[in-house]
């Protein structure tokens, strides 16, 4: 990892990225599960997908309608017997000259057939036939393979479908049992621990409000840091509250080690009497505390704890800021990235769309500000949450979005700005 000691001045958040990718990256993944393809869903490829067939496997029709032979209809206004019904799933007899079979999407096209018209373009005709099927007038003259979907034109045996890496949506989901893939190869999930230290913090299923003790406060980062790594597809281990002692500390940090790729905790990294993640992690492995030039959630720590001899190796280490909307927010913009990074995938953000602002921004900070949005359906811009600061949960919650704002760029209503929609950052 070529994380850096503690750095003076802001560190530009595409720096930190840079560093967390390499870190990450270091420590990437390898082991692999073979899954059942219905379970696979937000997990990375660790082998490439090929298609076991052609896809369509045979010629077949687009449509409801008539499949016909193009030399047989000469003019609109053609009227050819119905020799047959061909339903999808089944298999038609060849098509005798001078007749036309009623066939159904995804049908197989019969032999000797060269085109399908669809329905709206031709007229049942009832007739005395003993099958019962009538005649049908065909009002176009079709070119040949028309309306046909052809053999192979979407995907060719042994072409590969999904590549190494990718993740797998629920597109991708189907696209492998389009081409027969009932098993696919995965990289394992992602193993985090994640405590919080503090002795002023408290459960809501411990402590009803009306029995809060005087400097308590409830400890939401630890519901919102959970979930936001559950929605990642991590298999987390959280180990609670950890008292505000150094021996608790660092036993904490070496249970979390043993077994987990990463390690997050929330707040405690500074200099304080009671501040005892930084020397924790610094005697159990080693760390780097970064400022990084954003807003909200300026401070971050980087390093790596020791697992125990048996294990061997390093966990990487995240240490967050402890107001909510900044811990919120900086395990978007950095945690996100690392456990990308750790499945072999890109450290970083998603691609931002360009939306027009609905509000005014005259004093930007100097950071990089991701300020919280939401879109108005009537008005087609973005409208800004009323109180900015970073203890204001309410923020996320109200939110469908961030814009993401260079340093000092002040924003009037109707410019246009970079927005990142939540459910991007959030899921996998």
């Amino acid at each position: 990892m070529t994380a850096t000691a503690d750095r003076p001045g802001l560190m530009p958040l595409d720096e930190a990225l840079r560093l967390l990718g390499e870190g990450a990256r270091a420590a990437a993944i390898t082991e692999t599960e073979t899954l059942s393809t219905f379970d696979a869903l937000g997990r990375v490829l660790a082998a490439e997908v090929r298609s076991g067939l052609d896809v369509p496997p045979q010629d077949n029709t687009a449509m409801d309608g008539y499949a016909v032979r193009v030399a047989d209809v000469p003019a609109e206004g053609t009227l050819l017997p119905v020799s047959q019904r061909i339903p999808a799933g089944v298999v038609g007899q060849p098509l005798q000259p001078g007749t036309a079979a009623r066939i159904f999407t995804g049908a197989q096209i019969p032999a000797d057939a060269d085109a399908v018209v669809m329905q709206e373009r031709c007229e049942a005709v009832a007739g005395g036939d003993p099958q019962g099927l009538g005649s049908v007038r065909v009002n176009l003259v079709p070119p040949p393979g028309f309306s046909i979907r052809r053999r192979g034109e979407d995907v060719r045996s042994g072409a590969v479908v999904l590549e190494r890496g990718q993740r797998m949506t629920p597109q991708a989901l189907g696209l492998a049992a389009s081409v027969g893939a009932a098993q696919v190869t995965v990289l394992r999930r992602p193993r985090v621990a994640l405590f919080s230290t503090g002795d002023e913090l408290v459960m809501p299923d411990q402590v009803p409000p009306d029995r809060m003790p005087p400097g308590a406060i409830y400890n939401s980062n630890r519901y919102t840091l959970r979930g936001l790594l559950q929605s990642a597809g991590c298999e987390v281990t959280d180990l609670g509250i950890v008292a505000d002692r150094l021996d608790a500390t660092r036993d904490a940090l070496r249970q979390a080690a043993a077994g987990h790729d990463l390690i997050i905790t929330c707040g405690g990294v500074s200099v304080g009497d009671e501040d005892h993640v930084k020397p924790a992690v610094q005697a159990e492995g080693r760390l780097a505390l970064w400022q990084l030039a954003i807003k909200p959630g300026k401070p971050l720590a980087f390093g790596a704890v020791r697992r125990g001899s048996s294990d061997g190796g390093e966990a990487l280490f995240v240490g967050l800021p402890g107001n909510p909307v900044s811990a919120f927010i900086t395990f978007m913009v950095a945690v996100r990235p690392v456990l990308q990074a750790l499945q072999g995938l890109p450290a970083t953000l998603p691609r931002a769309l360009t939306a027009r602002a609905g509000f005014d921004w005259p004093r930007p900070d100097k950071r990089r500000e991701f300020l919280r949005v939401r879109f108005d359906d009537a008005s087609g811009e973005l409208v800004l949450y009323s109180n900015q600061g970073s203890g204001v949960l309410t923020s996320t919650v109200w939110a469908d979005g961030l814009v993401d704002n260079p340093p000092g760029q002040a924003i009037a209503r109707g410019d246009t700005v970079a927005f990142l929609p939540m459910q991007q950052l959030v899921g996998a």
